[in-house]
């Protein structure tokens, strides 16, 4: 594994709108990033808060302007400047959102980053909580993919989905039902026909026999091996330390030496 996704919520990072970083909680969150970092991986630093800031949405009719949420990004693309192999999560599942605006609001965080770190990856969130299967639907492949460097490129702009494998497709739910390749299909194509990639940033299953988890989520993988070309990665969603109580645990168990991954993680989320 060379990709880990670290989220944070916004209103953690800067308590006030606009403001400056909490010390105590930067300090805390850097020494999670810092030690991503010390393995050699790519760090993304994931913005969990849904294109919300206190449940007002961020950029649209109402709810808070794009302003604290440009500053965010400044700051912290000036923190990790001279840090090729953080990435940028702008923000964890939006929704409910006009894609148009959602957009323009994208557009102007890609700007302000670049002014500052010309070339890092930015992970460029749809509507619709992300998802795949609606990435086309929704008309935030269209929209995202209108969004631009300042030199005109689009190079490092990515487009960041969630998909999960129960019923619901919200990762509520242990349970397996689907290997979402019907789902993958159609967007590799519409990748490769639009020459960009994707990054799978969340998706997961239960670790119990019941589940049917192991095969489907393996073959997910598989497929996304074999489309590499257009989905360059993909981190499992582990909701950071949780113990084994949660559905979609993926925290591996210390017996002394090594680490022991759970059964979905050891089978199905190692890239070969």
């Amino acid at each position: 594994m060379n990709t880990f996704r670290l989220p944070i919520g916004w209103q953690y990072v800067t308590p006030s709108l606009g403001g400056a970083f909490d010390p105590s909680e930067w300090a805390t969150y850097d020494k999670l990033v810092q030690s991503c970092l010390a393995v050699n991986a790519y760090c993304i630093i994931d913005i969990h808060n849904y294109a919300r800031w206190n449940n007002q949405v961020i950029g649209q009719s109402s709810g808070v302007p794009d302003a604290p949420f440009i500053k965010l990004w400044q700051m912290i693309a000036a923190y990790y400047a001279s840090e090729p192999r953080v990435i940028f999560g702008l923000m964890n599942e939006p929704y409910k959102l006009n894609i148009a605006v959602w957009a323009q609001t994208l557009q102007n965080v890609v700007t302000a980053i670049r002014a500052i770190a010309p070339k890092h990856v930015i992970l460029l969130p749809g509507i619709e909580w992300a998802h795949a299967d609606t990435f086309i639907s929704s008309g935030s492949a269209t929209a995202l993919d209108a969004i631009i460097n300042p030199d005109g490129s689009k190079t490092n702009l990515i487009f960041d989905i969630h998909q999960w494998l129960d019923k619901a497709n919200n990762g509520t739910d242990p349970n397996c039902v689907t290997d979402n390749v019907p789902v993958f299909e159609p967007l590799a194509q519409w990748l490769r026909c639009h020459n960009r990639t994707a990054l799978l940033s969340a998706t997961g299953g239960g670790n119990e026999d019941g589940t049917n988890c192991n095969p489907l989520l393996c073959q997910q993988m598989q497929f996304l091996l074999a489309n590499s070309d257009v989905f360059v990665g993909y981190t499992g969603w582990a909701a950071g330390s949780y113990d084994t109580s949660y559905i979609l645990d993926e925290t591996p168990t210390w017996l002394g030496y090594p680490w022991v991954d759970t059964p979905l993680v050891a089978s199905c989320l190692y890239w070969p």
